[in-house]
């Protein structure tokens, strides 16, 4: 569905013709490497900074490899996303930041069960080009951060592993509304999203100095309605982050999100971490359609969309007051849908 574009705190200098220092990273996420990418050229017509992969990147579980042995089809899952024309534009043109979901990770919802995590890990590294001395290549998981620097300014970019150490998920007896089944709020003491290692590592992380924070988490965060997956499966984990967050003192943070087949933004008021919290979920680069009619009572607009999209993120620098502009775009270039806020707003008073 074309959603007319919203705009909130609009900015009126953007955009007058004048010179720019801008920083600009594109990024979605569910890729069926087996169906057709137009996409990517209206991606790289933004002349992005960086594109970030927000999961299910290629489908291992579905699609032509779904009969395939594991962990075979991890591997050619990647090959054949290697192959497509307009990836190679855009591994040679700028650089690739990932996180994972389901099912690049391995298998649909799966979690630190899946037994050939270890496999899938080295096989997305391997793609994305993480070097060997990265982190991320001699300890448990994905997670990473990484950094876009211009002049003196900085973003911190946060690349969640939602998938190596989440525990099982709690499914209802009956789907009671739900499509298919109804997931229940899981807690106890042993019951984990990130894993410890990854709270400490994330703590730390939001503590480093950075004028915006990318938070990059594969599923929702914000969004607490709908039957599939999210944060609010986890409802104690979803408390740790906004209490991080707020604790932290870390300012500039927005969350980017995929999984869902659809795009959005959310916007979490500001009593929860001290200042408006928002969620851009961009999910669909050539596999979009889901969410009709689906609730979301932190949604900015009335209804999502539901065609191909890819998202953008833009700052200014050189603004007397430093402006942050996030849209979705279809595969024809048009805009789906857009916020702009100054950056001033996402902080503490």
């Amino acid at each position: 569905m074309r959603l007319p574009v919203i705009l909130i705190c609009l900015l009126a200098a953007w955009g007058d013709g004048t010179a720019s220092q801008a920083t600009t990273v594109a990024f979605g996420s569910c890729l069926r490497q087996w169906k057709p990418q137009p996409v990517w050229s209206a991606v790289l017509a933004e002349k992005p900074d960086a594109f970030v992969f927000l999961g299910d990147n290629v489908y291992t579980d579905k699609g032509p490899l779904r009969h395939v042995d594991e962990p075979g089809r991890i591997e050619q899952a990647y090959a054949r996303l290697a192959e497509d024309a307009g990836i190679v534009s855009l591994r040679a043109s700028i650089p690739i930041y990932a996180t994972w979901d389901d099912h690049d990770y391995g298998r649909n919802d799966g979690g630190r069960e899946y037994p050939w995590k270890e496999t899938s890990k080295q096989l997305f590294l391997d793609f994305f080009s993480v070097p060997e001395t990265a982190e991320e290549r001699s300890r448990p998981g994905i997670y990473a951060v990484r950094y876009l620097d211009q002049g003196d300014r900085r973003i911190q970019i946060i690349l969640l592993d939602t998938r190596f150490f989440r525990s099982p998920l709690k499914v209802a007896p009956t789907p009671e509304g739900c499509p298919r089944r109804k997931l229940l709020p899981s807690t106890g003491p042993d019951v984990t999203l990130l894993g410890e290692a990854q709270w400490a590592w994330l703590d730390k992380t939001l503590r480093t100095p950075a004028d915006l924070r990318i938070l990059v988490s594969s599923i929702q965060v914000i969004p607490d309605e709908h039957c599939f997956e999210k944060w609010a499966n986890f409802p104690t984990e979803r408390e740790r982050l906004f209490q991080l967050i707020r604790d932290s003192g870390a300012n500039g943070v927005v969350i980017l999100s995929g999984d869902r087949h659809l795009g959005e933004i959310s916007r979490l008021p500001a009593d929860v971490v001290g200042y408006p919290l928002f969620e851009v979920t961009a999910s669909g680069l050539n596999s979009a359609g889901a969410g009709k009619g689906e609730k979301n009572r932190y949604r900015i607009t009335d209804d999502n969309v539901r065609e191909d999209h890819f998202g953008v993120l833009q700052i200014d620098w050189l603004q007397p007051e430093p402006s942050l502009r996030i849209y979705l775009k279809g595969v024809d270039g048009q805009e789906l849908g857009a916020l702009a806020v100054p950056l001033g707003m996402l902080r503490r008073p």
